[in-house]
């Protein structure tokens, strides 16, 4: 039988060499990482004034998730919100999709696909970074802590002194919490955790209902790019709309039932 050859010009970077974004893509590829850091830098500048500022971040039966859980710790004068902000800043920072997001983003490594990156020695993530994978399921743990709480502050928002009402701050911490849980639980790692380390579920102890989890949570990952944009500015919005209300600048239109 004759041999059969066939012949393409693959796209290729010119790694190493060549400068930065070399490519033979003609698409706008560059569309993507300039939005990313625009909205990441925009996000980081906005959370940590939000986050420093300390003041304006309840307006009864509304706290900012920024502030939640809100607790004092004596003889400490930091802004509350510091106390709390560690875990979800580290399960964003070592998440498997904001890795690649400001990688390409931030740090150009690469920008996008076949496109050269500046030249430098590539080491992949070393050092104390290969430990990221590891304490990032360490963070969503604690981040499913602070989740919780976020639930009961929504549920709270429908309190008003004791009589049960719908506040727009009640449907914007209800819809904040939402999106906050459909990316936590979209995480690769709670993928692995309850279902993605088994090669047969019907060996396994409760194999049912670890596949019904892991076919629930692979659902949530395969839209976890968008739920990772769409909880990082629910958060960010929720804290202002919660400032504007304390600062008097807006009223909350609300109907008590």
């Amino acid at each position: 039988m004759p041999e059969t050859t066939t012949q393409c010009s693959p796209l290729l970077a010119q790694f190493g060499e060549g400068g930065l974004g070399q490519t033979r893509r003609p698409d706008r590829w560059w569309l993507a990482p300039a939005s990313v850091a625009v909205g990441l830098a925009a996000f980081a500048a906005y959370s940590t004034w939000a986050a420093l500022s300390g003041e304006n971040y309840t307006f009864s039966p509304y706290l900012s998730p920024f502030y939640s859980p809100n607790f004092h710790v004596p003889r400490i004068h930091v802004s509350p919100a510091l106390l709390v902000l560690w875990a979800p800043l580290g399960f964003r920072l070592s998440c498997y999709y904001y890795r690649k997001a400001y990688y390409r983003a931030l740090y150009l490594s690469p920008p996008a696909c076949v496109v050269s990156e500046p030249v430098r020695d590539y080491r992949g993530e070393a050092g104390i970074l290969r430990w990221l994978s590891i304490v990032h399921r360490w963070f969503l743990y604690a981040s499913i802590l602070v989740l919780s709480v976020l639930w009961l502050d929504a549920l709270r928002a429908f309190d008003f002194n004791g009589h049960l009402g719908v506040g727009l701050g009640s449907v914007v911490l209800l819809l904040n919490a939402a999106a906050l849980s459909f990316f936590t639980f979209g995480c690769h790692a709670l993928r692995s955790a309850v279902g993605g380390n088994k090669r047969c579920f019907n060996c396994s102890a409760l194999g049912h209902i670890r596949y019904r989890s892991w076919r629930a949570v692979s659902y949530l990952t395969s839209r976890h790019p968008f739920w990772a944009w769409a909880s990082l500015y629910t958060v960010a919005l929720a804290d202002l709309y919660i400032r504007l209300l304390s600062m008097g600048v807006l009223h909350d239109p609300r109907v008590l039932l």
